[in-house]
């Protein structure tokens, strides 16, 4: 089991935010975020704050950090780590089956990421035939999309997919985004797409956007 970071409601639990960080980040990233929300408390929601586990990182010169999956590179023209993205979606749906076993149906539980995080939780939905509130994919991007068409299970009439990324990301470049928004459209996919004027990070307008967007798909 990951080591986890959570924000429990204050009464009953009515739902529930999965969200996993950034290469080389913890899941404190967006624990003052979330916390200053206020959602515990106002609509009963769970945030789960996981940890990835420590690995070297071919990018950074193998150097030991928490990373969901290994990086080569960002352009991906030498691969992807596949079996280690696949045992991130692992991870990822036995905290989403830890939800469930404490009462919270899928339909209830929203998957959220940044940066690798994002990829992850964008991965794993596309491949859940159970219905999830939505997948929040904020400055990734889709990995592995050459199987995407093959292994979908997600029906594209009921997972609301948001994407937010930065018009100036030197990390995980704009044009990624816009591949995977086409990518999914391809699929029959609806994506909500939104474009902030900034770098590889959140804006204040785009924070105040996500906590009603959340608020509304865990109302």
């Amino acid at each position: 089991m990951l080591e986890i970071l959570e924000i429990e409601p204050t009464g009953k639990t009515k739902g529930a935010v999965i969200w996993l960080h950034g290469l080389g980040a913890d899941g404190h990233d967006f624990e003052p975020l979330v916390r200053d929300w206020g959602l515990a408390e106002s609509q009963g929601i769970r945030f789960i704050l996981p940890h990835a586990p420590r690995q070297p990182v071919t990018l950074n010169g193998g150097m030991e950090m928490r990373a969901w999956y290994d990086l080569y590179d960002l352009t991906f023209d030498n691969g992807e780590d596949t079996e280690g993205i696949e045992r991130a979606r692992q991870m990822l749906l036995s905290l989403v089956a830890r939800e469930v076993e404490r009462g919270v149906p899928t339909g209830r539980i929203l998957l959220a990421g940044f940066s690798q995080g994002a990829a992850v939780v964008l991965h794993t939905a596309l491949r859940m035939a159970e219905p999830l509130a939505g997948v929040l994919v904020l400055s990734g991007y889709l990995p592995r999309p050459g199987t995407l068409a093959a292994e979908k299970q997600a029906d594209p009439q009921r997972l609301a997919i948001r994407i937010d990324h930065g018009e100036q990301d030197p990390v995980v470049p704009f044009a990624a985004a816009e591949r995977t928004r086409k990518a999914l459209e391809a699929l029959g996919y609806k994506v909500d797409f939104h474009a902030w004027p900034m770098q590889h990070s959140l804006c204040p307008a785009q924070v105040r956007s996500l906590r009603s967007w959340i608020a509304e798909k865990l109302d």
